[in-house]
């Protein structure tokens, strides 16, 4: 899994690569200033844009005086501001003046006492290097007024690393109204972890991830709580089938799912289950539903309920290989009684999601007897019925965190970047998916693939990811050939089997 680091240990890491490369500090400079020219240049020609940048004193700013000499040499108009308020630059941020001063074409106002604001053309960029990921409180003072006149301008904004002011986890405490609302940030190595939060997208704007050569030891050596799953990860954790395989080595699935005017929700997962390669899938179902699936989805078979129109009880639901239940459920007298006395008479790893959760989340109790190993599939609503009202996406992972430690379960997040949370307190981010999944069914959807391969045998941590990135990549498929608008649920499950068939091409 590809890590994501802390503010504190990209610095950890910038200094490994510096001591073990070895390579002087201002060479690193050097290298990450080329990495993000290399990328301007590919957004941002021609070069007819006035280019202003403002630099700040530290190494982030050394970073932007690097960038500017680098622009001007590539026939750019730059003017660039140093904020050297202190009167005291990091060795790197000095030698990077330097250079830039001798540097045909150079115009560098450093800033020690008064900034006068420059009047910039239509179409001009800012190039943003305040402040990096060594910023450990809210900008105040002049430069939260420099802020709110990058922000003002009306320009497009680059930010260098991660935009000024904005912290690089969490930024509960945080002044939005000082921090850089950039167009696009390009950022050295990873994405920071505030960039996959959605509070946070108003700052960050457009992300990537430029190279910048930092040691693949150092990435080694240091540990990480938090990762982003990879195509090739993905591609790894996928079991090959053998040539005389049969139906039996890829697992009997129970789906508990549907109720009277939510039977779509059951079909959909039912195929979805299917198409995540089970073998063979048993869909409970109150009576009313019954003709519903056998004619919607006639490759389950089709186990009905005593009661007309909710589910009233399992039988022997141990002997599957794995039991997905919420989706279409509701919320009936019935279906609470059930719900329980499933979760106690099953010992192996369950699915849950929609309705389930909103049963637990009434009856906080049910966690006490999740089967160790289970997977929740909360939105963020759900989440909070679950635990308690967060404010921002940053809570809620913690909360989910919390939640997936303290009872031994699996959580994933559903949202951009959905995080699968794990009882050790690691986190996978997921890299896969688009805004028209955002649609109902969905996430009935999410989890007959998620049930179909813990059924086939993977572990849990490995179904929720892989869940998780095939159900986004399928999305992906389909509003590249089609678009995001038309995106609907069974789309998602029409194109399972082309993520699959894109994956083993890695």
């Amino acid at each position: 899994m590809k890590k994501i680091f802390t503010g504190g240990q990209i610095a950890e890491l910038d200094r490994f690569t510096i001591k073990n490369e070895p390579i002087p500090e201002i060479e690193l400079v050097e290298r990450a200033a080329r990495s993000f020219v290399y990328e301007f240049n590919r957004h941002y020609m021609p070069r007819r844009n006035d280019v202003y940048v403002f630099a700040g004193m530290g190494n982030n700013g050394a970073d932007a005086l690097a960038v500017s000499r680098m622009l001007l040499e590539d026939s750019y108009t730059v003017y660039t501001f140093l904020f050297n308020t202190q009167g005291k630059l990091t060795p790197e941020c000095e030698e990077n003046r330097m250079r830039l001063l001798e540097t045909h074409g150079c115009h560098l106002d450093e800033v020690i006492n008064e900034f006068n604001p420059p009047e910039m053309r239509a179409g001009s960029i800012i190039i943003d290097g305040l402040f990096g990921t060594g910023l450990n409180r809210p900008l105040e003072g002049g430069f939260a007024g420099l802020v709110q006149f990058i922000n003002e301008s009306g320009m497009e904004v680059v930010s260098i690393d991660i935009p000024s002011g904005l912290f690089s986890e969490e930024n509960l405490g945080n002044n939005p109204k000082a921090i850089v609302h950039a167009t696009r940030t390009f950022t050295f190595e990873y994405p920071k972890l505030a960039f996959l939060m959605s509070e946070n997208a108003p700052f960050v704007g457009k992300w990537q991830e430029v190279s910048i050569g930092l040691s693949d030891e150092g990435k080694a050596a240091i540990n990480a709580s938090f990762f982003l799953a990879t195509d090739l990860d993905m591609a790894r954790a996928l079991e090959p089938r053998k040539t005389f395989s049969h139906k039996y080595n890829f697992g009997h699935a129970l789906l508990v799912a549907g109720s009277r005017g939510k039977m779509g929700a059951a079909c959909l997962s039912a195929k979805a289950a299917l198409r995540s390669g089970l073998g063979m899938l048993t869909a409970h179902v109150p009576a009313c539903g019954e003709v519903i699936m056998q004619i919607s989805v006639p490759e389950a078979m089709v186990q009905i309920d005593k009661d007309e129109s909710s589910i009233s009880g399992v039988t022997d639901p141990q002997k599957y290989s794995a039991v997905g239940v919420g989706p279409g459920l509701g919320k009936s007298s019935l279906s609470r009684t059930m719900l329980r006395e499933l979760l106690c008479s099953v010992t192996k790893p369950i699915v849950l999601d929609a309705d389930a959760l909103n049963i637990i989340g009434e009856d906080r109790n049910l966690l006490d007897i999740l089967p160790p190993g289970s997977i929740l599939t909360p939105h963020a609503r759900e989440l909070e019925r679950l635990t308690t009202f967060c404010d921002n996406d940053y809570d809620r992972l913690c909360q989910a965190r919390a939640l997936a430690a303290n009872h031994n379960i699996y959580v994933v997040l559903k949202g951009a970047y959905s995080a699968t949370c794990m009882p050790s307190g690691n986190v996978v981010f997921n890299t896969t998916g688009n805004p028209g999944m955002a649609s109902g069914g969905s996430g009935d959807v999410l989890l007959g693939i998620i049930t179909g391969l813990l059924a086939q045998g993977y572990p849990s941590a490995t179904a929720a990811v892989l869940g998780n990135y095939l159900h986004g990549l399928a999305g992906d498929i389909y509003a590249g050939q089609c678009s995001q608008q038309s995106l609907i649920a069974g789309d998602i499950v029409e194109c399972i089997g082309k993520a699959y068939k894109q994956l083993t091409a890695n």
